[in-house]
């Protein structure tokens, strides 16, 4: 019997982006889609003849793979198109910005239309989603379980109550693969369905919601410990009522996520957040929609219309409806805004999210025994390599 050969690899001589410290000159040895060592070039041990080595330039540094928790679309494509080729899109195009994992995100869609979209993620995750290309690890349930009055560019006819039997019939289309519910816990049944949820070991995440400060208290008592988009589709801060947004900045359980692309949160904003929270408390994510890798345009977002120029996407009534974001950008742009250093930068794209979603023994940094989700950033801090699981997914200049 012929045993197919694993791949075996070696990236040396540029920096490596442990957790708390960068190693520079040093060397990460891969073998299939695990990371087996990481260390300084001098302890680099003998290896064998028949592996693939990739000398870097010194200021080259590797990160661990970025991880987005909020994302609709990318290269033309939305998870609710609900077809084998929209997934695959994004997970092909996904590691050119960095991105080795996300969560596949719905939107507020008839029933049908959003259980076609979870049964599409399922068969996906079991069938299709190879090594070099990003894992998708899940669905982010955005909607339908919202608040009309903050649905922002969520449809809101098919808005509905919370409803734990409806969520517990999708969950198992989902094949359990749905890790994080966003909802507004002011909403009739809203406590019981963040209970439920977070009984169930799924995030409960605050957001298309008016709650109070009060009523987010509550919400987090009972387990909420997310929060969608920070300031957008929220109730505000205000100085005698802090509303969700208030509580989210204040309360130490709740992990917020930010869209930093200086459009949909100010960077004064998003630097206040930061300072309060502390870097371990808060995730970049894009919420990106279709027309993201895509030019100027009108594309579809929910089954509104959606114009994208000035790198912002509209609905005709001005409101916005997702970003166009990509991760690294979102990376430069938090280091510009709120002066924190590259390591720190990582640890809001890569460690939070791995920890929020539970995949932290195998994603988010460099370790060994860890997937081998690699970001070669050069010294600009642009994409100049990605790998997903071992396998080249992205080279600058190149095919992919």
């Amino acid at each position: 019997m012929e045993m197919k050969s694993m791949n075996r690899l070696l990236l040396k001589n540029g920096k490596v982006a442990l957790e708390k410290e960068i190693i520079n000159k040093g060397f990460i040895y891969i073998e299939g889609n695990k990371i087996i060592d990481i260390g300084n070039l001098d302890s680099l041990p003998s290896l064998s003849k028949d592996i693939q080595v990739i000398e870097l330039p010194e200021e080259y540094i590797s990160v661990p793979g970025f991880i987005d928790l909020h994302i609709h679309g990318a290269g033309g494509a939305d998870t609710m198109d609900a077809t084998t080729e929209a997934l695959s899109t994004m997970s092909g195009i996904l590691p050119a910005e960095g991105t080795t994992s996300f969560l596949a995100t719905t939107i507020t869609q008839e029933i049908k239309s959003i259980e076609d979209a979870l049964k599409n993620v399922a068969n996906y995750r079991k069938h299709h989603n190879e090594a070099g290309e990003a894992e998708i690890l899940g669905i982010h349930l955005e909607g339908p379980f919202i608040n009309e009055k903050r649905a922002g560019a969520q449809p809101v006819e098919h808005i509905l109550a919370p409803d734990i039997d409806l969520f517990k019939r999708w969950q198992e289309l989902a094949e359990n693969g749905i890790k994080l519910v966003t909802m507004a816990p002011e909403q009739e049944n809203g406590l019981e369905f963040v209970r439920y949820l977070d009984q169930s070991g799924v995030v409960a995440s605050i957001g298309h919601s008016d709650a109070t400060y009060e009523e987010t208290v509550k919400a987090v008592d009972a387990g909420a410990k997310h929060v969608t988009h920070l300031f957008n589709g929220m109730r505000g801060l205000h100085h005698r009522e802090p509303g969700i947004a208030g509580a989210a900045l204040l309360l130490k359980q709740l992990m917020v996520e930010i869209i930093a692309d200086g459009i949909h949160v100010c960077p004064e904003m998003i630097q206040l957040s930061l300072q309060t929270k502390g870097t371990d408390r808060m995730i970049l994510i894009t919420d990106s929609m279709r027309a993201k890798c895509l030019k100027n345009g009108t594309y579809d977002l929910g089954g509104k219309d959606v114009t994208v120029k000035d790198g912002k996407a509209l609905l005709e009534n001005g409101t916005l409806a997702g970003s166009i974001l990509k991760m690294k950008d979102s990376i430069q742009n938090m280091i510009q805004f709120t002066g924190i250093s590259l390591l720190e930068a990582i640890q809001l794209a890569s460690v939070n999210p791995a920890k929020q979603m539970g995949v932290y023994d195998r994603k988010g940094s460099l370790a060994p025994g860890k997937d081998a989700d690699i970001v070669i950033l050069d010294e600009n801090n642009e994409v100049f390599t990605t790998f997903c699981r071992g396998k080249l997914a992205y080279k600058k200049g190149g095919e992919n």
